[in-house]
């Protein structure tokens, strides 16, 4: 089997280390669009067009499913790359996981924060999944500056110092934090220490790459099976060139386990 991820940048790592635990026999394309991007400023007819040019130079792999492994190609463009590609090819979006989060403040009675980046918080699409998903919980969107592109750099005083600006925005007592953007997932530890304050372990994370990674395979009708030999390859594109994982993925854990899985199968 063949699952495709895509995104602006190194973004997708988080998800495509969760089909990698899942599934490492799969082989994985990642294709990332390092010229045109970051996608978050552009206006939509643009990341689009942006979105559907990655999406088509994975497509010509033939995998078995896609992953917008990206918030901002999910709002502004899967419409179009489902229309494009479907059904000959599924594609799975990504969605903040504002409801399990609600769910899990449910029961320990915590407040929630939404982190994600300036343009995301606050917008109608953040407003509509706290409405519809958020069940009364009480919900504070914080605007993480310059933290995607900081994680993209691979420049770790840079992801500190965004790291902590967002934990100082972020009002007290948080116990449950949405990863509004597939970056923040890569530096998850650092956000939840950052957060820890007093508290043992700090507040409980909701990322969404084990989920679009369950559901390319639910997709793609195929079961996890985490113990199936490490055979899958690895093909990396930017901006539809082959070329390699870039030096700020290996600052990373699922950078560096993607690396290490496609050097040891030489």
């Amino acid at each position: 089997m063949k699952i495709a991820l895509m995104d602006s940048g190194i973004g997708l790592l988080a998800a495509a280390a969760a089909v990698r635990r899942a599934r490492p026999d799969a082989d994985l394309v990642l294709s990332s669009d390092p010229d045109g991007m970051p996608w978050g400023p552009r206006d939509t007819d643009d990341i689009t067009a942006r979105a559907l040019e990655c999406a088509r130079a994975a497509a010509s792999y033939g995998p078995d499913a896609l992953i917008v492994a990206c918030n901002t190609a999910s709002v502004h463009a899967l419409p179009t790359l489902r229309a494009t590609l479907e059904p000959a090819l599924p594609v799975v979006g990504t969605v903040p996981a504002v409801k399990p989060a609600a769910a899990a403040a449910a029961s320990t009675g915590g407040p929630v924060a939404i982190w994600a980046t300036p343009a995301t918080t606050g917008s109608p699409y953040q407003r509509r999944l706290i409405e519809e998903f958020g069940h009364g919980a009480d919900i504070t969107g914080v605007p993480c500056h310059g933290l995607a592109d900081a994680i993209e750099s691979g420049d770790e005083r840079r992801i500190d110092a965004a790291v902590e600006a967002a934990a100082q925005r972020t009002p007290p007592g948080v116990s449950t934090v949405v990863l509004g953007c597939t970056h923040y997932e890569l530096v998850g530890t650092r956000i939840r220490e950052a957060l820890r304050g007093s508290r043992t372990g700090g507040p409980v994370l909701h990322g969404s790459a084990e989920a679009v990674a369950a559901q390319a395979l639910r997709r793609d009708g195929a079961a996890r099976q985490p113990d199936a030999a490490p055979t899958g390859g690895l093909t990396v594109l930017h901006s539809g060139r082959v070329s390699a994982l870039p030096g700020a993925a290996l600052v990373h854990a699922e950078g560096r386990l993607l690396a290490a899985e496609s050097a040891a199968r030489g």
